[in-house]
């Protein structure tokens, strides 16, 4: 049980917040630091129902209310019945974050259409169609829509190029989102953390998990991996109205990693 606290200083309060993939990991951080800052969030899951109850449990646990929503990020139908559920139930939305993901970790002499078509729809399609029902949710008000990038999309990382390409194409495509979506006043901006301590950089390394961390760790000026928790509280940052006049960029969460030579090597 994540433990609760009382909310710290109301940087959001009563907004409504749609986190995908936050049954988990950064999605399930964020969804926590903002409850804890006055928001009501939108648990959305592919897989697992039990962990996506769990998460909402730890919203509500903070006083705030919260919806849990099963959709495919790769089926556009899916997408539309996840937006259509918070019209219904809010009838707007503040904070968008663009947090699933999904890839098949192999070289690029292994990769498949496949492989690429769904890296491709749930990294940058969805978040291209999530955008635009987006409009109409916080048009009058404005909005925050926050993308997740990750190192591969500027770094060649071994078994990485269709996850890493996706999230090189989300970055463009935030860029062109706040550029188009400005006039709205609705930001987007787009959270590039580091080697985050996640299951899912587990099941990357794998067997090379242990040397990938030792040797990352060693490479980073501030001594560690990134949290979820670190991405969480940049990610409560931007989506307040403190970052009102910040859009367009990719904001690097990562201990100062990528800015240090050879930080990825061994991979």
């Amino acid at each position: 049980m994540f433990p609760a606290r009382v909310r710290m200083s109301g940087l959001l309060q009563d907004k409504k917040v749609l986190i995908t993939g936050s049954s988990r990991g950064i999605g399930r951080a964020t969804a926590i630091a903002m409850a804890r800052e006055g928001a009501d969030v939108v648990i959305h899951y592919r897989r697992d129902a039990d962990a996506a109850q769990a998460a909402a449990e730890a919203v509500r646990a903070l006083g705030r209310d919260a919806l849990v929503v099963r959709a495919e990020m790769e089926v556009p139908e899916d997408i539309d019945a996840m937006f259509d559920h918070v019209a219904q139930a809010w009838g707007r939305l503040d904070v968008f974050v663009a947090n699933a993901a999904a890839t098949a970790f192999k070289p690029v002499t292994e990769l498949k259409w496949y492989h690429l078509d769904r890296t491709y729809h749930v990294v940058v399609h969805s978040v291209l169609q999530s955008a635009q029902r987006c409009i109409p949710l916080m048009q009058g008000r404005g909005g925050r829509i926050l993308t997740i990038s990750s190192p591969g999309s500027r770094f060649a990382l071994p078994r990485y190029a269709a996850i890493g390409t996706a999230k090189a194409a989300l970055e463009a495509l935030t860029r062109y989102l706040a550029a188009e979506l400005g006039p709205y006043g609705i930001t987007v901006n787009c959270l590039a953390p580091g080697v985050v301590e996640t299951d899912s950089v587990e099941f990357y390394a794998k067997d090379r998990y242990d040397t990938f961390r030792d040797h990352v760790i060693a490479h980073t000026p501030l001594g560690r991996l990134t949290k979820p928790e670190d991405v969480a509280d940049v990610a409560v940052l931007m989506a307040s109205e403190k970052t009102r006049f910040i859009t367009g960029q990719v904001i690097p969460i990562d201990g100062g990693l990528s800015v240090v030579p050879g930080g990825f090597e061994g991979a």
